[in-house]
């Protein structure tokens, strides 16, 4: 998939205060989380280095500058910022070239946001090229945009991902529902004023207003999703 998005849509689910539903990738909808710290790790084996245990649940969930940045300056390796982000991407792009697993339920909910004609988007912190792969695993089609986070100025934990996602859908982003596995990807859902369902996949996420968290994508459904919009008009 090369485009980054369609022209903005008309209508939204009419009759339901559920107008969008916008879902991440990593952690979320594929089981490849770990597969990114493995590929981290080995990129770093590589340069010399050996990386902790303890900061995986720090470059979890959020962009690729960030999480590289973190790692140059926590293990002092001699590689740039720019380089790294390459060797990263190679090397996960080299993982997941037999296909990536769906995370449980993950397709069932494709499949009922698809047949219902859900306005859903798929927002992430990866980069295109990684997106672009991942997307061969799953139902593309289910997908009415997707967003990637080298396309966008300011990513995760930022709201930028998700009010683009919004405007482009012709959504109101207080009446989009997000799931999301990080709390980097929760922030940027609530900073963008959109409910949130949290389902953790390396640290925990506590419960809060306007964010319901669940153990997996089988408790998460349509009609499930439009109880967060309970009493809106």
């Amino acid at each position: 998939m090369t485009s980054t998005v369609p022209a903005p849509m008309t209508t939204t689910a009419e009759g339901s205060a559920l107008q969008a539903v916008f879902l991440d990738m990593d952690g979320t909808l594929v089981d490849t989380e770990g597969l990114w710290w493995d590929a981290e790790k080995a990129v770093f084996a590589d340069l010399g280095h050996q990386l902790d245990e303890s900061w995986r649940d720090v470059v979890v969930g959020g962009p690729m500058t960030r999480s590289a940045g973190f790692l140059i300056d926590s293990t002092g390796a001699d590689i740039t910022l720019p380089e790294l982000t390459v060797a990263l991407n190679d090397r996960f792009e080299a993982r997941i070239g037999r296909g990536v697993p769906l995370m449980p339920g993950a397709a069932a909910l494709l499949a009922e946001l698809r047949t219902y004609d859900i306005p859903t988007a798929l927002v992430s912190a990866s980069h295109r090229r990684i997106i672009d792969r991942i997307l061969e695993s799953v139902d593309a089609q289910a997908f009415h945009l997707t967003v990637a986070g080298d396309e966008i100025a300011r990513t995760k934990p930022h709201p930028d991902p998700y009010l683009h996602a919004a405007a482009r859908l012709g959504a109101q982003p207080t009446r989009c529902a997000v799931v999301e596995d990080t709390a980097t990807g929760v922030a940027s859902a609530e900073a963008a004023g959109c409910r949130v369902v949290a389902v953790p996949s390396v640290a925990p996420i506590a419960p809060a207003e306007g964010r319901v968290v669940v153990r997996s994508l089988e408790e998460v459904n349509l009609a499930f999703l439009r109880t967060l919009f309970t009493g809106m008009q």
